[in-house]
């Protein structure tokens, strides 16, 4: 039987880092849920075995139902009929699935019907169901809108919404306008609260809405009439139970076709305020964000993934000239290449899912009891590392899906241009993973000034003190000099104060700054387990070769030189 987290041992590596023990002592409490609950872990040992159980359940849903319906889903698609969504017959099957086995609501507390586990396994989860179909995580996975309820809904919203996610019904999270795409500041759609029936309501239009007939939605309106900027914004939960919200269209996309992305008309939808007004653009928008690209990151890895492993087989099978195409340098040069990114992806994925998981337990403690000076400096410290490595996990993420998703099918050659093979479907999938949520130019400003205040530096300098294994001594030293060549990149363009200059070389230094930090993560990985060995080597040489080429453009580029390219 196909298990997609069995056949990659990476996925167990990951999951039994180092950290997890801090991680699971503050996600269980002392594991106090044992005595209320029959599933929850006992101890940190039984905690690890619980979440590699469930992913082994999620690997064979992914391989035996979710992989083998993804075709037939890319071709039916969602079709919408009397302003109701109606999904293809295969996701249905696949929602089904994950239902039965209890795989909604899988971060949330067992309180709410949830399995109340860390970031850390849910994004390994997410990263498995992108391999098996891109379109169908952008289903499963927004039950991630549940944290935002979570963390900003009072009690009595979290126990009538959450419970319905857990038991499987689907959200959304509406943002987007026809004239709002990345510009959230300029959301119109309008917020209404009638002192009569004591409600809010929802008049506008949301546009680009992934799964926009979900049952429950998180909406951002405008509810402060005369305000044009963020301030006016606060955040809306709208059940579909209530009525007042129409599927106009769903969109013909290029690729995840099996996720219905609709626009919506908002006509006196009834609507209850979620946390407090004017805070919907300013905190709750970001917070749900930077959960939307850590998953952004997980199927950037998945659909890396998923490529990988469509090229590698075609390779082994496809026979040229008397033998396999895998032993032509060529082809093979292509491969690692594609495997080194895909490794690098994963490694920065999950440091940062741990990042997350540290602080938003800290966070949710603090809600409890007041923090200890030890664990609010734990809490600050793992906080900033979330937010300046979110950025780049899924930049860089999701532009190495993108060319690896381009290698699969240039190694298939002109088979991989035919609908014949999955790998068609999956550069079709990947190329929107970055534009969503956030361009990889919107990543590249998020990630800048971690850049220019010497954040990440300082960073690459504590992974240059931490010890590997002697065969990647060398492999050490090398990152270690173009940790100097990249601050030297940083020194020069930070110390100009020309705000021009450093936009104009911000994507070039954020690269640097993410190849540096996935060199340095990938060495760890190798000294600790063989399979990552060959990846060390050739990411190594791959950064090596793209920060020079970055530094030497830097250090040649001046002011004078930013005409040429206004034009």
């Amino acid at each position: 039987m196909a298990n997609f987290y069995l056949d990659t041992p990476e996925l167990r590596h990951h999951l039994n880092h180092p950290l997890m023990k801090r991680i699971v002592e503050l996600k269980e409490r002392g594991f106090k849920d044992k005595d209320e609950y029959d599933y929850a872990p006992v101890d940190f040992e039984d905690a690890m075995d619980s979440y590699d159980k469930v992913l082994e359940i999620v690997g064979e849903i992914c391989g035996e139902i979710i992989a083998p319906n993804a075709e037939d889903v890319d071709h039916e698609g969602p079709a919408v009929a009397n302003g109701r969504v109606t999904y293809a017959s295969g996701t249905q099957k696949n929602l089904d699935a994950v239902t039965k086995a209890g795989l909604m609501g899988v971060a949330m507390p067992r309180r709410y019907g949830g399995l109340n586990f860390p970031t850390v396994p849910y994004i390994m989860a997410a990263d498995i169901v992108s391999r098996s179909d891109a379109g169908f995580e952008n289903l499963w996975g927004l039950q991630d809108c549940a944290e935002t309820l979570y963390e900003f809904g009072n009690e009595d919203q979290k126990k009538r919404y959450i419970t319905r996610v857990c038991q499987g019904e689907t959200m959304s999270m509406d943002l987007t306008e026809p004239d709002a795409g990345s510009d959230l500041q300029s959301v119109m759609l309008k917020a209404t609260y009638s002192e009569q029936d004591q409600c809010w309501y929802l008049n506008g239009v949301k546009r680009f809405i992934t799964n926009g007939d979900a049952d429950i939605h998180l909406v951002l309106a405008r509810s402060e009439e005369g305000t044009h900027d963020g301030r006016g914004l606060s955040m809306f939960i709208y059940d579909k139970r209530n009525g007042g919200v129409n599927v106009r269209r769903i969109e013909n996309k290029m690729g995840i076709k099996g996720s219905p992305t609709c626009e919506l008309v908002f006509k006196n939808a009834k609507a209850e305020l979620c946390g407090d007004r004017k805070l919907g653009l300013i905190k709750y928008v970001m917070a749900l964000m930077n959960g939307a690209r850590l998953g952004i990151a997980a199927q950037s890895t998945g659909l890396s993934q998923a490529a990988y492993n469509e090229a590698l087989a075609y390779a082994k099978d496809r026979k040229q000239f008397g033998k396999a195409i895998i032993e032509f340098p060529a082809v093979a040069e292509m491969l690692s290449i594609m495997k080194a990114k895909l490794d690098a992806s994963r490694t920065l994925l999950y440091e940062t899912a741990r990042y997350v998981d540290i602080y938003k337990a800290l966070d949710d403690i603090a809600k409890e009891r007041k923090l200890t000076p030890e664990e609010r400096q734990e809490q600050k410290r793992y906080a900033k590392l979330a937010d300046a490595f979110t950025p780049l996990a899924k930049g860089i993420g999701s532009e190495f899906a993108n060319q690896n998703a381009y290698d699969c099918i240039q190694i298939h050659g002109g088979s991989g241009f035919m609908k014949d093979y999955a790998c068609e479907r999956i550069y079709r999938d990947a190329r929107i993973t970055s534009i969503y949520e956030g361009t990889t130019q919107l990543q590249v400003v998020a990630a800048i000034r971690y850049v220019t205040t010497g954040a990440y530096l300082a960073r690459i300098k504590e992974l240059e003190q931490q010890n590997v294994a002697p065969e990647f001594e060398s492999l050490l030293s090398r990152l270690k000099a173009m940790g100097e060549k990249y601050a030297e990149a940083v020194t020069k363009v930070a110390d100009s104060k020309d705000q021009e200059l450093i936009d104009f070389t911000a994507r070039k230094l954020v690269e640097m700054s993410a190849y540096l930090i996935m060199g340095h993560l990938l060495l760890q990985d190798a000294s600790k387990n063989a399979i990552f060995a060959n990846s060390a080597q050739v990411f190594t040489r791959f950064a090596e070769a793209e920060v020079e080429k970055n530094a030497s453009f830097i250090a040649r580029f001046s002011k004078d030189d930013l005409a040429y390219y206004r034009k």
